[in-house]
């Protein structure tokens, strides 16, 4: 088993983690305390006086000298034979540490447990109480405790690692933090059918779980162990130490999947606000984290271990310390595509945002919503502007967000295979299926989110047009939606003119849209008259495909009646919006066909009149303008054709004739 309870070192005897020794240089029955003060209960009189911080004691000389090389050189370099008065303020652990310190050298014995091992032994290192001055000194029967003991249990390592957050740099120059990062990244890693699992609600010293290897060990009452069930025990670290041991399991080759729900479960826990209130969860329907007041595990069916099981709250994280761990996290999100939920990320943002941080970690973060942005949810993408730009919600932010999805799109499907021809071609098509289907759900969530954004008046025409016109045409089927957002964002800018409503309906294709979707906009009266007329015409011809379509096929009752329940189910199944004012708006169709074919034929009569406007006018004007030798060469003309019409009826060879005369004819042309 991990856990031990007893321990022999070197012949020293750690019995119940009770350290003692046999020499005693001032016989003594314990230390004695008297407000702040400690006292040793002696009848020899006190001679040194080592004050800490507001705690003073009152010790002996010798015992502390025998020992203690720092204590040493401060009595025989202060040149004062006197001196009967120490000040150490920076010793690390405080006077809880000196304590067992100044016991062990008086000969008394001491508890070593995993919540003072870290201060004693930092505090031996700092009193310098090496096996130059006696064997089996302090630093030594500490690090031994350490290595034998603490490190190979799991609940150990953790208060372990916990109670060195007070002692820094100490902890982390002696090696501690970085040797019980390893010791728990190594067991959390380790195979969870070798851990005997062991939770009942006991107090912390019963219900601590036992580690063993033993093949034929199983779960206590045949329950398996969740794959999480490390989260809780890991997360009542410093964020220092945290990134520490999760770097520690991340290079042991943890899942990335893991790694990342601890993240999340974690972020759960030190910042409160990521959670939304009243929900149980970051990210609902997903491997996410519960809230602080839950001791359930972010798993289904996880549990939590004992370190966390003491029932010890969570303090407040103030701004700056919140800063702190957001990146923190972000410096360690696994670099995998579905490590985090997109959900998480985005409220991560949102925080960084409001927090203020480093600027390149936003971009890394926002580089990570892209590259998942498909999964993303509209009330998480509704992040507030807290900058000083005029409008209520950060669309300069969704716009970054929207591109740096398509780079990432753009990169997945350029990227080269190394596969064979079929298997990439295969393997080409289904990148090409799995980004257009990733294109049309982000267009979907797009138009969602300007529809929401829509509504500030502040929102310019220019913001507006360009996240709409982000995506390809290709990844709108059905512009609907994008018809929805352009028609709120009328309601909202009732001043726009002329030429901003067709600049605004120019970013909407009327072809895509539904039939409904058709119906509504004949009679939306915000719409310019063009807009309207080409859906009309979309309508139009949509109609008329479907006759011709319908027309192929055997016409029926068994097949007219399916498209008569489908095209009820379709209404039924439209937005409200789209159904209310159905009947006035089918006379509105009617109303305007009409109106149409009268423009029409009033056009083509315009046109007629015109034209006999024009041969009038041609008329009048053609004889005031020809010239005298035009009309004499008229007249001429006239005469020769009269002339050849009376040759030609007398004449018995009218042919040749009429050949002659139109060879003399052509000789006269030639000469005039």
């Amino acid at each position: 088993m991990w856990e031990s309870e007893t321990e022999s070192v070197s012949g020293r005897d750690y019995g119940n983690g009770v350290l003692s020794t046999s020499k005693h240089g001032v016989k003594t029955d314990g230390f004695e305390q008297k407000g702040q003060s400690w006292y040793v209960a002696t009848d020899i009189p006190s001679d040194l006086l080592v004050q800490i911080g507001d705690v003073s004691f009152h010790l002996h000389k010798y015992p502390l000298l025998s020992r203690s090389g720092k204590m040493n050189r401060i009595i025989y370099e202060s040149r004062d034979e006197e001196l009967s008065k120490i000040a150490l303020d920076d010793l690390p652990g405080g006077p809880e540490a000196f304590e067992l310190a100044a016991k062990f050298c008086y000969g008394i014995s001491v508890d070593l447990t995993a919540t003072n091992i870290s201060g004693l032994r930092c505090a031996a290192e700092f009193l310098e109480m090496t096996e130059d001055l006696e064997e089996g000194n302090l630093i030594f029967k500490t690090e031994a405790f350490l290595s034998y003991v603490v490190l190979s249990s799991w609940r150990d390592s953790i208060l372990v690692l916990k109670s060195c957050e007070r002692l820094s740099p100490w902890a982390e120059n002696l090696q501690i933090v970085r040797r019980c990062s390893e010791s728990i990244a190594w067991k959390a890693c380790a195979n969870p059918k070798g851990i005997k699992w062991q939770y009942t609600g006991k107090p912390p010293d019963v219900s601590s779980p036992k580690w063993n290897k033993m093949k034929d060990s199983s779960p206590s009452r045949n329950q398996q162990v969740p794959p999480d069930w490390w989260f809780e025990d890991v997360s009542i670290l410093r964020i220092d130490h945290f990134v520490r041991v999760t770097t520690a399991i991340k290079v042991k080759g943890m899942r990335h999947e893991l790694i990342g729900a601890a993240l999340m479960h974690y972020a759960a826990k030190w910042l409160p606000g990521l959670i939304k209130e009243g929900s149980g969860s970051l990210d609902e329907g997903s491997n996410s984290s519960n809230s602080n007041g839950s001791r359930s595990s972010s798993w289904k069916g996880g549990l939590h271990m004992i370190v966390s099981g003491c029932g010890e709250e969570v303090p407040s994280v103030q701004a700056k310390d919140q800063r702190m761990i957001i990146e923190s996290l972000i410096s360690i999100i696994p670099q995998q595509k579905d490590s985090v939920s997109c959900s998480f990320l985005l409220r991560l943002l949102r925080m960084a945002n409001l927090l203020k941080v480093a600027p390149a970690l936003i971009t890394e973060l926002e580089k990570r919503v892209g590259m998942q942005f498909e999964q993303a949810a509209l009330a998480d993408l509704l992040i507030p502007s807290y900058n000083k730009s005029e409008t209520l919600y950060d669309v300069d932010l969704a716009q970054r967000l929207l591109e740096h999805f398509l780079v990432q799109e753009q990169t997945e499907s350029s990227s080269p295979s190394r596969s064979s021809f079929s298997d990439k071609h295969m393997h080409d098509a289904n990148q090409r299926g799995n980004n257009l289907n990733a294109k049309m759900r982000v267009a979907r969530l797009v138009d969602s989110y300007l529809t929401e954004v829509s509504r500030d008046r502040n929102l310019s025409l220019t913001k507006f047009q360009v996240l709409a016109e982000a995506l390809p045409e290709s990844a709108r089927t059905c512009d609907d939606g994008l018809y929805r957002a352009i028609d709120s964002y009328l309601k909202a800018h009732p001043t726009l003119s002329e030429h901003e409503r067709k600049r605004l309906c120019r970013v909407m294709d009327c072809q895509k849209l539904s039939i409904d979707a058709c119906m509504h906009a004949a009679q939306n009266e915000r719409l310019p008259l063009r807009v309207v007329v080409q859906v009309l015409f979309s309508e139009q011809v949509k109609i008329s495909n479907a006759i011709a379509n319908s027309s192929l096929k055997d016409a029926g009752d068994s097949q007219y009646q399916p498209l008569v329940s489908n095209r009820k189910s379709l209404l039924e199944a439209t937005p409200q919006s789209f159904q209310e004012g159905w009947t006035t708006a089918k006379k509105d169709i009617n109303n305007l066909k009409f109106e149409l074919e009268t423009v029409k034929a009033k056009y083509l009569q315009l046109q007629n009149d015109m034209g006999n406007l024009q041969r009038q006018f041609d008329k009048i004007t053609k004889p005031k303008q020809a010239s005298g030798w035009t009309a004499g060469w008229k007249k001429l003309g006239k005469l020769t054709k009269m002339t050849n019409l009376e040759s030609n009826d007398n004449s018995p060879h009218a042919p040749n004739a009429e050949q002659t005369r139109k060879t003399a004819r052509r000789w006269r042309n030639s000469i005039s």
